[in-house]
């Protein structure tokens, strides 16, 4: 029988995530998108459609980072052959997500600009907003890197 190689040699597993140039950024993107999570959950939700966007996107890629830095680490990647296509995907979507969101969650905090009776929820607001472009920042760094990764296979 012929054996067939798969090209998993340049993705980690175990501790390896903590240590390689795209998968560092794991920890950071959870750190940023949860810290968005929790700021926008905490303030009044007066326009509640871009807002709640904002929380779906946030939920919704903490959740996907942190099951595929879970199976990355469980080194499930190891059996199959894609993983390089689909973590960079992955990082794509999220950068649409990320970048769609905080866009709208700006323009919503600019529009409370002058309203003086929410001036904490707009200062929130305006860390929420920071913390988003930082977190769509590093998944685009990130889904660079895995672009790069995976024109190496």
């Amino acid at each position: 029988m012929a054996q067939t190689t798969q090209p998993t040699g340049s993705l980690p597993s175990g501790v390896g995530i903590c240590t390689t140039a795209p998968d560092i950024l794991y920890i950071p993107e959870l750190i940023f998108g949860g810290l968005v999570w929790i700021l926008v959950a905490s303030t009044l939700v007066v326009p509640s459609n871009p807002q709640g966007y904002v929380m779906f996107v946030s939920v919704f890629c903490f959740v996907m980072t942190f099951l595929w830095m879970v199976l990355f680490g469980c080194g499930a990647h190891k059996s199959r052959v894609g993983w390089a296509a689909t973590d960079m995907a992955l990082h794509a979507l999220a950068v649409i997500f990320y970048l769609s969101a905080s866009v709208s969650l700006a323009k919503t905090t600019i529009d409370f600009q002058n309203d003086d009776t929410n001036f904490k929820n707009y200062q929130i607001d305006i860390a929420a907003v920071v913390f988003s472009y930082v977190a769509t920042l590093l998944y685009f760094i990130h889904f660079f890197l895995s672009v790069i990764r995976w024109k190496t296979f």
